[in-house]
């Protein structure tokens, strides 16, 4: 690929969080799909746009979510409202996902116009997130302008708006053990593709989830902008070729996850201690997703061969933190090697000990990673993943297939997960070496794009006057 740049009832009283500042004119309202991988990007979409100092935004999630946020420290002009619990709890919604995402497309508009009517300004800009598809609809009806926020990659985007040329060339519904490695080429700006890298083909199997995901698309063309956190620069063919159909601008803000102001530092871990004590690029981080995971026998197989690769690591994994760090060896790993269950991950993939990052490719991580500069071992899990698998390996070249080839629901063996962690860390070797520099050469086009006059600051820059003309 060719790397480019270019120029229900409402609580009583309102939830806000943080205080408002009645000189700002334009007020925007944002609201995210609630999963932390579409509220973070939302999040420092916000932070992004506050940054100009002429915007109001105020950011609308369910009442459980401002609990989640309590720790979050918006800028003076981004303050919190919250609508009443009207969804799944987070910490179920992974079990009937297909209840919770039709619960976000029905129960979440009533309740967010109530607070609207109740707050003290009125909404001049909405942002939300593609996946509710309400929202489009609700600001027509009000003549505000909205803007449809994608926080996946636009392939993605594409796939799925493309969709029924999947079915018209007979690759939906297609059997992956048998017809996986074939090729797709027609949907535009997506130059060749694996049906096995299809997210709408290999995890889509739950009919009412497919049929609830293709809804949200037909509201897209509503829209009166489309934003993406991606780069420019490094899905280029894909956001042009959309652009050539929709009659309205699209945006490109990424790396969006990246806080531009600099990093924010927490207070020192023991695992910042310990990263500070390891040699340059010998540390491999590996993470597998906040929300889902691999499979507890597949995390023993990794634990037994991180243990056995001899590689540093630092590895995070939330609730089985203890339990893994005793399959690695407690005694044996203490001196090579952490599992803790929470970190500061910008912070840690950009630290100068960590040499490689393993990854379930979460879209959010795999920006991150690009803005460190670090390579990447692609380990996909579920949706999107599979196609920032395809990307990560065959497209920027930036990583190694975690999978070899397999489908997510195969098991991977700790010996075969201890070559390959020795060999992808092997500074001498010839193929590290090459992936390294192309991971530098792509942090660059990210870096590229966050300065002046690149496509995230002139987008920034187009976005703000849009905004603030409405």
């Amino acid at each position: 690929m060719t790397f480019s740049d270019r120029s229900g009832a409402v609580s009583d009283p309102i939830k806000i969080k943080s205080p408002m500042d009645p000189m700002t004119a334009c007020h925007v309202v944002a609201v995210p799909y609630p999963g932390r991988g579409h509220v973070n990007p939302m999040l420092n979409l916000c932070k992004l746009l506050a940054g100009d100092g002429r915007l109001l935004i105020t950011v609308v999630v369910t009442e459980e979510w401002l609990r989640l946020l309590a720790a979050e420290n918006p800028p003076r002009r981004i303050r919190f409202a919250a609508i009443p619990n009207v969804l799944p709890s987070e910490a179920d919604r992974a079990a009937d996902m297909p209840s919770f995402v039709a619960a976000t497309q029905t129960k979440m508009e009533e309740p967010l116009e109530k607070l609207l009517d109740r707050l003290d300004r009125p909404v001049h800009f909405i942002i939300a997130d593609t996946f509710l598809n309400w929202a489009v609809e609700f600001g027509n009806r009000r003549n505000i302008p909205v803007a449809s926020l994608w926080a996946m990659p636009a392939s993605v985007f594409a796939v799925f708006h493309h969709f029924d040329r999947l079915v018209r060339h007979g690759h939906h519904p297609a059997d992956l053990s048998e017809r996986g490695d074939e090729r797709v080429s027609y949907v535009p700006g997506i130059p060749s593709i694996r049906l096995a890298d299809l997210p709408s083909i290999a995890f889509m199997a739950d009919q009412r989830l497919l049929r609830l995901t293709r809804s949200i698309f037909p509201n897209v063309s509503k829209a009166q902008f489309l934003l993406f956190t991606t780069i420019y620069g490094i899905e280029s063919e894909v956001v042009d070729a959309l652009q050539e159909e929709f009659p309205f601008p699209i945006y490109t803000f990424g790396p969006a996850c990246i806080p531009y102001s600099g990093l924010q530092t927490s207070a020192a871990a023991d695992y910042l201690a310990w990263l500070d004590a390891q040699p340059p690029n010998s540390v491999l981080y590996v993470s597998l997703g906040s929300f889902l995971s691999v499979s507890s026998r597949q995390m023993d197989e990794i634990a037994g061969g991180l243990k056995d690769s001899g590689v540093r690591f630092l590895w995070v994994a939330r609730g089985e933190a203890a339990r893994l760090q005793a399959a690695c060896g407690d005694g044996d790993v203490a001196g090579r090697g952490r599992v803790v269950a929470w970190c500061d991950q910008l912070r840690v993939l950009c630290h100068r000990a960590v040499g490689g990052f393993w990854t379930h490719c979460g879209w959010n991580s795999t920006m991150e990673a690009i803005f460190a500069g670090v390579p990447i071992i692609a380990f996909p899990i579920v949706m999107d993943q599979v196609t920032i698998r395809k990307h990560v390996v065959e497209d920027w070249r930036i990583g190694w297939d975690g999978r070899r080839g397999r489908l997510p629901s195969e098991l991977q063996r700790r010996e075969e997960i201890a070559g390959m962690v020795k060999e992808f860390m092997d500074s001498e070797s010839a193929d590290r070496r090459r992936m390294a520099a192309r991971a530098k050469q792509v942090r660059k086009v990210a870096t590229d794009a966050m300065a002046d006059g690149g496509s995230t600051n002139q987008n920034l820059t187009s976005f703000l006057n849009h905004i603030l003309n409405v």
